[in-house]
């Protein structure tokens, strides 16, 4: 009976294809939209798990806020004073406490943007100061020479370490950069460095850029120190600690956490915020998640009203078949038979929709992607429910109709005209 019944809905579907393709509109545009989206925002999330996972999974992020806020909140308006700041001499007491746990402590100091220059050739680049440790908390592919070291630091030598962009720019004739000096032009002075190192430029963007590689800015690493030692503050407002692989990052940023609090005990209005880069990264998931799967339910209601349209084609149906039911009545025909008959019809015109809907919301999500150059993520628990949702509305808005249909008097229909 379950095949016959498929059989009579196709070719239902046959002598009324317009019709069952305006039908199954409102079923493919809903499917179409909730599978576009949630590909899109599983790609986005994937893409940004990514790019922060290259800032390093036992990455630990200490910083001095003003008391009431956290990790994701600045303070109200004040500005900390020397006092309130974190010390070289706490940093070297935090190693000391936990000497199998911490691998190093990367710090920065931001020295604005500038500009390389010799002649009509130029490059323009990001100033920051950095310690030792900093490629321990960060992704720094170096091609050659090498990167900041502690003698840098300890020297304030003018020591900077390039990108292969601003080599290409600066030294277009290919020569070694190592040893060379270049002059850099900031908005109140001119400073000379000379080439320690050059790392490669890695764009954590979705691939999407205006900027041509002559224009693009890139980082110019330089010594901590040096790019300190016109400044009057010494200390620092943020680090980040670098745990060992054999450590539990959790467990270290407590412990790390509890230090600065017995440090910051006496202080009222300035403390000490620790968190690690698992932490966010579980938050911007479940964030985007959140995100992802609002915006698909707002899209769902469209399958509402494809829905409603499977109803009232269906009722379309039972009324111009109504001497078709009232001869399968007189012939010994059951309620459910011809409930089961029409339900299947509205499952497999919702099913067709879904399916459909289905591949162009893949389609679309790949179009997306491919344009924004992220992961093509596909999860089969998510298609698998878009088109087993489907066939429960076709259901749900399947069983009024038929249900109509079964109780129809078979005289009744027999008359009918």
């Amino acid at each position: 009976m379950i095949w016959e019944n498929i059989a009579l809905a196709f070719s239902s579907l046959k002598s009324n294809k317009m019709r069952a393709l305006l039908t199954m509109l409102g079923i493919i545009i809903g499917i179409m939209s909730i599978i576009a989206i949630l590909i899109i925002g599983d790609a986005m999330t994937a893409q940004v798990s990514d790019n922060l996972s290259t800032l390093g999974a036992n990455n630990i992020i200490v910083s001095v806020r003003e008391r009431g806020t956290n990790s994701r909140q600045t303070a109200g308006g004040l500005t900390p004073t020397t006092d309130d700041l974190i010390t070289d001499r706490m940093i070297d007491d935090l190693k000391l406490m936990f000497p199998n746990s911490i691998d190093g402590v990367s710090l920065s100091q931001p020295g604005g943007n500038a500009q390389a220059r010799d002649g009509d050739l130029y490059a323009n680049i990001s100033i920051n100061g950095v310690n030792a440790d900093y490629t321990k908390a960060n992704n720094v592919s170096m091609l050659s020479g090498n990167f900041i070291s502690d003698v840098d630091v300890k020297g304030t030598f003018q020591s900077a370490v390039v990108s292969d962009k601003l080599v290409k720019n600066m030294f277009p004739d290919g020569s070694d950069p190592i040893g060379r000096q270049v002059k850099i032009y900031k908005t109140s002075s001119i400073e000379l460095f000379t080439i320690i190192g050059v790392y490669k430029h890695e764009q954590l963007s979705f691939g999407m850029s205006t900027v041509s590689d002559k224009d693009i800015s890139t980082t110019l690493y330089i010594p901590i120190s040096t790019a300190k030692q016109n400044l009057l503050e010494k200390n620092y407002t943020n680090m980040t600690v670098v745990g060992l692989e054999n450590s539990e990052v959790s467990v270290l940023t407590n412990r790390i956490q509890n230090y600065f609090d017995n440090i910051y005990a006496g202080n009222t209005i300035w403390g000490v915020n620790a968190f690690n880069m698992s932490s966010m990264l579980d938050t911007i998931a479940d964030t985007m998640s959140t995100i992802s799967v609002s915006i698909a339910i707002i899209a769902g209601i469209s399958l509402l009203v494809g829905g409603i349209g499977v109803m009232n084609i269906m009722l379309v149906s039972v009324t111009e078949r109504t001497r078709e039911i009232g001869t399968r009545k007189a012939l010994g025909a059951k309620n459910y038979h011809i409930q089961f008959q029409f339900v299947t019809e509205a499952i497999i015109i919702s099913s067709i929709g879904g399916v459909i809907g289905l591949l162009m919301g893949i389609g679309f999500g790949a179009i997306i992607t491919s344009i924004f150059d992220v992961p093509l993520v596909i999860s089969p628990l998510t298609t698998a429910g878009c088109v087993l949702f489907s066939m429960v509305i076709g259901i749900f808005f399947g069983l009024y109709p038929a249900n109509k249909a079964a109780k129809l008097d078979p005289i009744e229909a027999l008359r009918y005209e």
